[in-house]
């Protein structure tokens, strides 16, 4: 899967290409200007009395490991885009494309609700708790969720041209044809467990969106509005999608069309997997737990988010490595 592809007819002309590359790359900038300011100690955007105060050597810490994440959406915009980038193992993209989509998809889907929410008189507003707790001043939101947005459209853009040139022949037909359905222990165990596990966290997320605060501690609980419940709801939305994907993957007969079970799949589920995992590291690294330490329950649900997405993982590396050995090889050139 590492051969280089003729350019073909239908390949998206090279002058589109460097435009989202340098689209993507400067949507970078402001995050990473802002991250730069905090690393040499500025404070812009980080109100007084905000936690990130508390611990400045895990703000830091915390900031450097966030620079390279951004840094590294430079390093795919150029990969997807230049010759060298053809000759790189899948794997060495396909992982790095998986984080970059599972953590730019809910901002990209759950920001611009959460905007309509607040026009319309239904988000947290100026709430006692917010003004009580600040944490960073909005402008700080709009600025980086925005370039977060514009990355992730011009990343997908990229990435799906690029795929479309480079593994277009192994998602052609539907799911249950013969040769096309998973099969096999490595293929179907993965995909079923994923299945399994996946009515946890949308039952979950369906209970704290719809304004439970059951499994919450009590200061988080207490500061829940509608904007909170927007990226519960966007879980609820992968989490059923990932499994519809994966049940298509599993039929015998007839399904849907390959590349849309595969984007059905992949992309809720890599949501679910990378948000699981930021959360996590998120409720383990807080400076200020205490009365907003992670419940078993919030623990719980982000693993077996990180588990489906490692099984999703799993079952396509297993299910595209068996569709690319049986395809015929595209052309090369030199």
């Amino acid at each position: 899967m590492t051969h280089v592809l003729a350019p073909s007819r239908h390949s998206a002309p090279a002058t589109a290409r460097r435009l989202l590359r340098a689209v993507a790359v400067l949507a970078c900038a402001p995050y990473l200007t802002l991250k730069a300011a905090w690393l040499c100690g500025s404070r812009a955007g980080i109100p007084d009395g905000s936690p990130l105060l508390t611990d400045d050597v895990m703000l830091k810490a915390i900031n450097a490991v966030t620079v390279a994440m951004d840094l590294s959406v430079i390093v795919l915009a150029l990969l997807l885009t230049r010759p060298w980038g053809r000759r790189v193992p899948a794997w060495l993209l396909v992982l790095p494309m998986y984080g970059a989509a599972g953590l730019l998809t809910p901002i990209m889907v759950g920001f611009p609700a959460q905007l309509v929410l607040r026009a319309v008189g239904a988000g947290h507003g100026g709430t006692p708790v917010k003004a009580a707790e600040p944490f960073l001043a909005d402008w700080v939101f709009r600025v980086v969720y925005g370039g977060f947005i514009v990355q992730g459209l011009c990343l997908g853009a990229l990435f799906a041209l690029y795929a479309r040139d480079r593994w277009g022949h192994l998602w052609r037909g539907r799911t249950g044809d013969a040769g096309r359905r998973a099969r096999g222990r490595g293929e179907r165990l993965p995909a079923l467990a994923a299945v399994a596990l996946a009515p946890l966290p949308l039952g979950v997320h369906l209970v704290w969106a719809t304004g439970s605060t059951i499994g919450l501690p009590a200061k988080i609980a207490a500061a829940r509005h509608g904007e909170a419940a927007v990226l519960d709801a966007a879980f609820v939305l992968a989490a059923a999608a990932a499994a519809t994907g994966l049940v298509q993957f599993l039929r015998r007969r007839g399904g849907w069309r390959l590349r849309t079970a595969l984007l059905c799949t992949a992309v809720p589920s890599a949501a679910l997997s990378c948000w699981g995992g930021w959360l996590i590291v998120a409720a383990l690294t807080a400076p200020d737990r205490h009365d907003r330490a992670a419940t078993p329950l919030m623990l719980v649900t982000y693993a077996v988010q990180v588990i489906i997405g490692l099984l999703v993982l799993a079952a396509g590396a297993r299910y595209f490595t068996r569709r690319a050995a049986a395809a015929p090889a595209p052309a090369r050139t030199r």
